[in-house]
């Protein structure tokens, strides 16, 4: 009667298990941003509706632009200008976003509203957290 060595496939899975471990925490890119607390409904979810262009300033005051994936570098004005005019000429009913830092000057998401109006976006939402729970 034949049987079937499962040692090796143990020892694939081991590795396999070590590599999901190791990349997983680098999966989780983007920007570190403390959102303001509010307590604003959420926005409704539409299935038809494109993926949102999410502008992101983090407590810096740098600029981050994403749609879909995690943003990775920092842009400025007119960088952010070109992108957002770009994203906007291909798809103009495009939601857009931004996600200010709860420490940044209320100047940097001002200009980055007036900005994002510039290159074409005629609706900006602007994102929060909701507020704690209380117990």
């Amino acid at each position: 009667m034949a049987q079937i060595n499962v040692v090796p496939y143990i020892d694939v899975m081991l590795v396999l298990l070590v590599i999901f471990l190791v990349t997983a925490p680098l999966l989780k890119q983007g920007v570190q941003v403390d959102l303001p607390k509010a307590a604003a409904k959420p926005i409704p979810s539409n299935q038809h509706a494109p993926s949102p262009l999410t502008v992101t300033i983090n407590a810096q005051g740098s600029y981050f632009v994403s749609r879909g994936a995690p943003p990775t570098q920092p842009l400025d004005a007119a960088a952010l200008r070109q992108i957002v005019s770009k994203q906007l000429q291909q798809d103009p009913k495009m939601p857009v976003y931004v996600k200010g830092d709860n420490h940044v000057n209320y100047g940097r998401v001002v200009l980055a509203m007036t900005i994002l109006q510039h290159a074409g976006a005629n609706k900006v939402g602007l994102i929060t957290a909701p507020p704690p729970k209380k117990p």
